[in-house]
C-alpha cells in the first residue's frame, strides 16, 4: 500500500461511516413520522489532485503528514442538504448535541455570504475512526445547505475550474444575480412551508396506502393470465 493511500484510508472510513450516521438522522425523522430537515447527504475523500491545489494555496509540503491534515481539515467532507434554510439551523443544533463528534469550527456563510455570492453552513469536526494500530481522530467538515444553494455551488465550482478562479466580469456578475435569485426562491419556499410539508405528508401516506392495492392487482392480472 503506498504512503497516500494508507493515508487516506482512515478519511474514507470516516467519510463512510459519517454518511451512514447522518443518514440515520434523517431515518428517524421518518420512523417518528416527523418532517426531516434533512433532504439527502453525500459524502467524499479529497482527490489527490484537489489536495494538491491546495497544499500550494497554502504553501505546505505536498506529503502525507500531519502538517497537512490540519492545514487542510476538508480532505473528509459531507454535505447536508436541506429543503428549507430554517432547516439549517435545526441541523446544526442537532451536530453540536452529538457525542461521537467534536465541533471544531463554524462558519457561518449563510448570515455572512462570501463575496461571490456563495451560501453554506460549514462545521470542522475531529472525528475518531478505528484502526487496527488503534483510534485516529481526524478532521472533516460538514457543510449544510439548501438545494437550492448546493445548485447555484455546483455551477459556481464548474466554472471556477474553467476559469481557474478568475471570472470574466459578465459571468461574475451573472453568478452574483444567480445567487440571489437562489436565494430569493429558499425564502419564497419558506413562507409556504407548512404547505409544502403538508403536502409532502399527504403523498407520502397516501403512496404507502396504493402500494400494497398496485402489488394485488399485478398479481390477480398474473393469476388470470396463466
Amino acid at each position: 500500500m503506498g504512503q497516500w493511500e494508507q493515508f487516506l484510508e482512515p478519511y474514507k472510513q470516516a467519510v463512510s461511516e459519517l454518511k451512514v450516521k447522518l443518514k440515520g438522522m434523517r431515518t428517524q425523522f421518518e420512523i417518528e413520522n416527523t418532517n426531516s430537515p434533512i433532504e439527502f447527504v453525500t459524502g467524499r475523500v479529497k482527490p489527490l489532485a484537489s489536495i494538491y491545489d491546495k497544499s500550494l494555496e497554502k504553501g505546505i509540503v505536498f506529503e502525507p503528514s500531519e502538517t497537512l491534515a490540519k492545514e487542510i481539515p476538508d480532505i473528509a467532507g459531507l454535505r447536508m442538504m436541506c429543503q428549507f434554510v430554517d432547516d439549517i439551523e435545526t441541523v446544526v443544533i442537532i451536530l453540536r448535541a452529538r457525542k461521537d463528534l467534536k465541533i471544531i469550527e463554524e462558519r457561518d456563510y449563510i448570515s455572512n455570504k462570501k463575496q461571490s455570492g456563495y451560501r453554506s453552513y460549514h462545521i470542522i469536526i475531529e472525528y475518531p475512526v478505528q484502526t487496527i494500530h488503534g483510534e485516529i481522530s481526524l478532521l472533516a467538515e460538514i457543510q449544510i445547505r439548501t438545494l437550492a444553494m448546493n445548485f447555484w455551488a455546483s455551477i459556481e465550482h464548474s466554472l471556477n475550474y474553467k476559469y481557474k478562479g478568475v471570472f470574466p466580469e459578465e459571468i461574475r456578475k451573472r453568478l452574483q444575480y444567480a445567487a440571489e435569485a437562489a436565494f430569493r426562491l429558499d425564502e419564497e419556499m419558506s413562507l409556504i412551508r407548512g404547505e409544502i410539508q403538508e403536502a409532502q405528508k399527504y403523498f407520502s401516506e397516501n403512496k404507502e396506502l396504493s402500494t400494497p392495492i398496485i402489488h394485488e392487482n399485478h398479481k390477480e392480472e398474473r393469476d388470470r393470465s396463466r
